[in-house]
């Protein structure tokens, strides 16, 4: 199984795959506040699955995780939001470019140890939508104790780090 550190999306396409004979190798490139990560499986067969992390930090600790990647080039793009335990979960997360922004809602599947995990598809107007923004956006929920919160999430990098999975 692969650990949480390798990042949420390969967390959950990785369950998608068959599990490696071999340990995967892994290579990463920074772009900005955005990292591409990608993970060659031996297989049989072999599958390469990359994706686009940001990990928020507060005081050296992980209070965010957000991906963007796909199990094939064929399917959509998913969105994945890792945040902690201790949430409201009947509201989901929303991923906001802006203050404006509505934001792109994403319910929550499942709540680990390590976190609470939120996903959603995500369509290629919003792909354009999250490619031109460049400031700085937020990830919005509830507290277990129904009160809003919100975590930073910065677009800068984005374009160049998505235009580089793209490649992969």
């Amino acid at each position: 199984m692969k650990s949480l550190a390798a990042g949420a999306l390969l967390l959950l396409l990785s369950a998608a795959g068959a599990a490696a004979q071999t340990a995967p190798q892994r290579t990463s490139a920074t772009y900005e506040d955005w990292t591409v990560q990608c993970e060659l499986n031996a297989g049989p067969p072999a599958q390469k699955l990359c994706e686009v992390v940001q990990v928020g930090q507060t005081q050296g600790q992980t209070v965010s995780r957000v991906a963007i990647g796909r199990v094939t080039k064929s399917e959509p793009f998913k969105i994945v939001v890792q945040l902690p335990v201790n949430l409201w979960l009947p509201t989901g997360v929303k991923v906001q470019l802006d203050d404006k922004d509505p934001g792109l809602a994403a319910p929550f599947r499942r709540c680990v140890p390590a976190g609470c995990f939120a996903d959603v598809e995500i369509k290629d107007d919003m792909v354009k939508r999250l490619r031109a923004a460049t400031g700085s956006g937020k990830i919005s929920f509830k507290n277990s104790a129904q009160q809003d919160a919100s975590v930073p999430l910065s677009f800068k990098g984005f374009a160049q780090a998505f235009d580089a999975l793209a490649k992969e």
